[in-house]
C-alpha cells in the first residue's frame, strides 16, 4: 500500500441554504488502502461522497484525484477519470438483465460514437462483443454468472449488491467508493462482505473508500478511519485508535462502549 494520497479533500465546505453539511473538511485516501468514513446519521458522510463524485460542487475547498483538481467536474467525467461508486439504496436498472447492467458500466470507456451501432459498422460491432465478453468475465469473477440473463430486480438482495459493484468495476476504476455496502445484511452476510472487500482490493488493484454503520465491517477491513460529526472531522486513525477515542464514542454511540459493536 502506498502512503501517497490517491484522493485528497482540502478544506471542503458544502452548504445547503443555512445548513452546513460539510465544514472545512480535509482528509486523504492513500493509494491501495481501504479507508472508512464513519459518523452518526446526519454527519455529512454521503454529502462528502456526492462532492467527491461530482453530484455536488462545494462552496469552498478543493478535491484532488491523482494530484489533479476534479472539483466541479460532471459525474461522468469523474467516473471516466477513475472513480466509481455504489449507492446506499441500490440503483440498478431493474428491468435490464444482470449482464446488461454491467455492460452499461463498460460504456464509459466506449470508443465508438453513439451512431456507429445504428449503422452496423464493424468497429462498433467488435467493440460491443468485447464489452459483452468483459461483462461476462466480471459476472464470473463476482460469482454472478448464474444471474447473467435474469432481470436485476429479480436477484436476491446480496446478489444485487454485488451486481452494483460489478457495474462499477466495469468502468475500470482505481478508486471504488462504497456507500453502506453492508446495509440490509445479516451478520453472516456482513462477515462475508469483509472478505469480499479485501478480495476486491487485491484482485482488482483498487483503493476503496467506504461509508458504513456496521462497526464490525469498519473495524475489520479499514486501514484508516475518518470520523465526522455535524460535517466536522472529529477524529482519524486506525481501528484501535478510533475504537478507544472518547470523542468518537460520545458522538457515535452516546458514550456507549464502541468495543461492544466491533
Amino acid at each position: 500500500m502506498s502512503t501517497s494520497p490517491l484522493l485528497a479533500l482540502d478544506s471542503v465546505t458544502m452548504r445547503f441554504g443555512g445548513v452546513v453539511a460539510v465544514d472545512n473538511l480535509s482528509l486523504h485516501v492513500p493509494a491501495g488502502s481501504v479507508t472508512g468514513l464513519i459518523g452518526p446519521n446526519g454527519a455529512g458522510k454521503t454529502t462528502v461522497f456526492n462532492v467527491i463524485t461530482g453530484f455536488y460542487t462545494p462552496q469552498a475547498g478543493n478535491v484532488r484525484f491523482r494530484g489533479e483538481t476534479i472539483t466541479g467536474r460532471q459525474p461522468h467525467l469523474i467516473c471516466k477519470a477513475g472513480i466509481a461508486r455504489t449507492f446506499q439504496n441500490i440503483r440498478l436498472f431493474g428491468n435490464e438483465t444482470a449482464l446488461q447492467n454491467v455492460m452499461i458500466g463498460c460504456h464509459v470507456r466506449q470508443k465508438s460514437a453513439w451512431w456507429m451501432p445504428v449503422l452496423c459498422l464493424p468497429q462498433a460491432a467488435r467493440e460491443e462483443r468485447a464489452i459483452a465478453e468483459k461483462s461476462l468475465e466480471l459476472l464470473k469473477r463476482l460469482d454472478l454468472m448464474i444471474y447473467a440473463g435474469e432481470k436485476a430486480s429479480s436477484l436476491p438482495y446480496g446478489a444485487q449488491r454485488r451486481l452494483e459493484i460489478a457495474r462499477a468495476l466495469a468502468t475500470d476504476p482505481s478508486l471504488l467508493v462504497l456507500d453502506e455496502p453492508a446495509a440490509g445484511m445479516n451478520p453472516q452476510e456482513s462477515q462475508a462482505l469483509m472478505h469480499f472487500i479485501e478480495r476486491l482490493r487485491t484482485e482488482f488493484n483498487l483503493t476503496i473508500l467506504l461509508i458504513e454503520h456496521d462497526m464490525k465491517v469498519v473495524m475489520g477491513v479499514c486501514d484508516h478511519i475518518w470520523v465526522l460529526e455535524y460535517g466536522k472531522l472529529i477524529a482519524d486513525g486506525d481501528a484501535q485508535a478510533i475504537r478507544n477515542n472518547p470523542k468518537v464514542i460520545e458522538a457515535y454511540l452516546g458514550g456507549e462502549d464502541l468495543n461492544s459493536h466491533a
